[in-house]
């Protein structure tokens, strides 16, 4: 008959971890939209900055590479830096899901929806 209690004490225990992983969840999101990733080509020339979460906030452009002759070039390597820039920031969010995943004791690899 008491059988179940120890049943509902397991459940308020997972109900904590969930809302404990939730406040942990919302803070990751926060943080990653702070965090700076630079992505860059043409060794430096072109320069990307987006946040973590991949939302691009500046481009830094060597005058140098400004040659009217050249202007496919040019957009070819505005096109790499963002995309560098996006490909960083996707790992860096991997990277930080995973050590969220590894510290409430989930497996790393582990898909949280994000």
């Amino acid at each position: 008959m008491l059988k179940g209690l120890g049943q509902l004490g397991d459940m308020a225990g997972m109900m904590k971890k969930a809302q404990e992983m939730q406040g942990k969840m919302a803070q990751l999101q926060e943080d990653l939209a702070s965090m700076t990733i630079v992505g860059e080509s043409g060794a430096g020339l072109v320069k990307a900055t987006a946040t973590a979460k991949g939302e691009l906030t500046a481009l830094d452009i060597d005058p140098s590479i400004f040659d009217p002759n050249e202007k496919e070039v040019v957009e070819d390597l505005i096109l790499a830096a963002i995309k560098d820039a996006q490909q960083k920031a996707g790992a860096k969010t991997q990277d930080e899901m995973g050590k969220l995943s590894e510290s409430m004791g989930l497996p790393a690899d582990m898909k949280l929806p994000f």
